[in-house]
């Protein structure tokens, strides 16, 4: 029996009511609930625009499809540029950077925080480097200082995956804007919830016109009539019904998610006061355990779960740990993708290692993680920092 699951919804009358308020308007596909909430969550990240789409998968694609059609020359990707990415991620990280024909150049992560290597990093950058993708994992913000450093003059584009990481600080500014642009996901297992949902927040007017090109069909019927892609609309709305311009997709949300999103960014900065709560009692109990190495956080993190990684001299495998966490009624997973730079799928992409994946393949072996909650999970984190095998 789950006692501790991974994930729990935050749903009350609020949701349902939002709910209900889309079945009464009759209006079921992407409208003005879907603009509202990307309103609301553009000033919440302090952004000029916010896209929705419907998932955070989907939010990394419209993201890198962007780079590929965009015409200022220092953002355009084009096929071979080399993109890096850190070697733990989930797969949608990844996949969109090679269907848009690029070379994923992998990284090792630190030890701690289990974001980017930093020294490894700086290493890998080279001069076909057109691009960085920083993964800000389990909540816990990448030191962007020290990225835009090694970026410095050079013409190398940052972009975000924050999908896990709503919330998160970093120097007083919300991660997913560090990049040119950056990408949220609204799954149920998430900060919030809008059932399915992500979103991409950017300060680029072009790149937003893109991006809702991009969403429904690649068709200009949803830019404004003044814009950055086509220039000016004609006023006939029979003729701009069905012109396209870009190659684009449906990734349009739904209104239902829309509306879910309205009423769940209302109650995001309570939901974050109360996993950073429990993440200051983590990191309280758990230092020093002689069993396992939790995550270090940088800035401030929005605590999406708590990882563990086994200390090599600690006389238990992880098979033995997590079957005796699941009778104290733990559900677990691998942080993420564990080393992803393992799966045979790397086979069919262009891709290459920058040095050893060590501390990847250190949590793929060893690592795993239990959920946290807006609420009070005390118990749970009691039972963990007593837990001696």
């Amino acid at each position: 029996m789950i006692r501790f699951p991974l994930a729990t919804s935050s749903w009350d009358d609020a949701e349902q009511a939002a709910l209900q308020r889309v079945i009464a308007s009759d209006r079921y596909s992407m409208g003005p609930e879907v603009a509202a909430f990307e309103a609301d969550f553009a000033r919440f990240t302090g952004s000029r625009y916010a896209v929705m789409v419907n998932s955070g998968s989907s939010a990394n694609l419209a993201m890198v499809a962007a780079l590929r059609y965009t015409q200022n020359p220092d953002l355009r990707l084009m096929p071979g540029d080399e993109v890096i990415v850190p070697a733990v991620s989930w797969s949608t990280t990844y996949f969109p950077l090679h269907q848009y024909g690029l070379h994923l150049k992998f990284v090792d992560i630190d030890a701690h925080t289990l974001n980017y290597d930093l020294t490894a990093l700086e290493s890998a950058i080279s001069d076909r480097t057109r691009a960085i993708m920083a993964v800000n994992l389990l909540g816990n913000p990448n030191d962007f200082d020290a990225i835009r450093a090694l970026i410095g003059s050079r013409r190398i584009t940052l972009i975000e995956d924050n999908c896990e990481s709503m919330g998160a600080m970093f120097g007083g500014r919300q991660t997913g804007t560090f990049g040119v642009m950056g990408t949220f996901s609204c799954f149920f297992s998430h900060h919030i919830s809008t059932m399915e949902g992500g979103l991409i927040v950017t300060d680029d007017e072009e790149l937003y016109h893109i991006l809702l090109a991009l969403r429904a069909h690649g068709w200009t019927r949803n830019l404004p009539k003044f814009n950055r892609l086509t220039g000016e609309k004609s006023d006939d709305p029979f003729e701009e019904s069905f012109r396209f311009v870009l190659p684009g997709y449906n990734l349009r949300p739904l209104e239902m998610s829309g509306a879910l999103g309205v009423e769940q960014l209302k109650k995001l900065p309570t939901l974050i006061a109360g996993r950073r709560a429990n993440g200051a009692l983590w990191a309280r109990e758990m230092a020093d355990h002689p069993l396992f190495r939790i995550q270090r956080e940088t800035g401030h993190s929005s605590w999406f779960g708590f990882a563990m990684i086994l200390r090599p001299d600690c006389g238990l495998t992880r098979r033995e740990v997590l079957a005796r966490l699941d009778k104290l009624g733990f559900e677990t997973r691998p942080i993420v993708s564990g080393n992803f730079t393992k799966n045979p799928v790397l086979a069919m992409m262009d891709h290459s290692l920058h040095g050893a994946m060590t501390h990847a393949e250190d949590i793929d072996r060893n690592g795993f993680f239990i959920g946290n909650h807006h609420y009070n999970i005390a118990e749970a984190i009691g039972i963990i920092a007593r837990f001696r095998g």
